[in-house]
């Protein structure tokens, strides 16, 4: 990853406090912490999102009995529980960093209970679209890169200029415009869909999907008055001094 974000320069202007951000953080810190060690992935199979038994049993009414799940979970909830689970700590830790320093801007922007909904279905959106490209796989999908996806597109539709502390090849502080952080990180979703080889464990799809739902969505679910492309931004005092404003 080039650019590893830390904060941004945004604050909030509707909300007091980002509650929905941090309680999905938390109840993804709970869940991993609970799937750890590894004696918990029998169970954890069962709330995973699996293309081939999402889709067995939407068709054919019954459901796919695939190895390692001990618990029933109705299969259109797995495109809701899936989310909260993680491969690890260093897969949790990424989609959790970008949820903590963009999830409460879009928050501000929506309202809670707007963004709650918001974020499951940009999720839901990247299960979907992960499965419809990969209907007959019996790979398990977990993880809330295509909520968190969904979370970016919509900070970078409403918040292009909005300052973004990075650190730069993990080492190296740097100040820069949100449309160039996020805008490489989307670029590069792409570059690796485009070149993706089978055997890739990533579920790229599931990004896109997740970031195409999150740029649609914001659209309608922003607050009355809440403008995109941070139309309306008021510049540093520095610069209206400069220019006279």
């Amino acid at each position: 990853m080039v650019f590893i974000p830390i904060s941004d320069e945004n604050p909030l202007r509707s909300i007091s406090f980002q509650w929905v951000t941090i309680g999905l953080i938390a109840i993804n810190t709970v869940v991993l912490l609970l799937g750890y060690p590894e004696a918990w992935n029998p169970i954890r199979a069962s709330f995973s999102l699996i293309p081939a038994e999402l889709f067995q049993v939407r068709i054919f009414g019954g459901a796919a009995g695939f190895p390692g799940q001990q618990v029933q979970v109705p299969e259109w909830l797995t495109l809701i529980t899936y989310q909260f689970l993680h491969d690890g700590f260093t897969h949790f830790l990424g989609n959790m960093l970008f949820l903590w320093v963009f999830g409460d801007n879009v928050e501000d922007a929506m309202g809670h209970l707007k963004f709650l909904i918001f974020y499951l279905l940009c999720g839901i959106a990247g299960g979907l679209a992960h499965a419809a490209f990969l209907p007959g796989s019996p790979m398990p999908l977990i993880g809330a890169s295509g909520a968190v996806s969904g979370v970016i597109a919509a900070y970078l539709v409403l918040h292009p200029r909005v300052l973004v502390w990075v650190l730069i090849f993990r080492f190296i502080p740097i100040r820069i415009p949100a449309a160039l952080v996020l805008g490489f990180w989307v670029l590069t979703q792409l570059f690796m869909l485009a070149t993706a080889s089978p055997g890739d464990r990533t579920a790229w799809w599931a990004h896109l999907g997740g970031l195409v739902m999150g740029a649609l969505l914001v659209l309608f679910m922003r607050r009355p008055g809440v403008q995109l492309f941070d139309r309306g931004l008021q510049p540093p005092a520095r610069e209206r001094a400069l220019t006279g404003g």
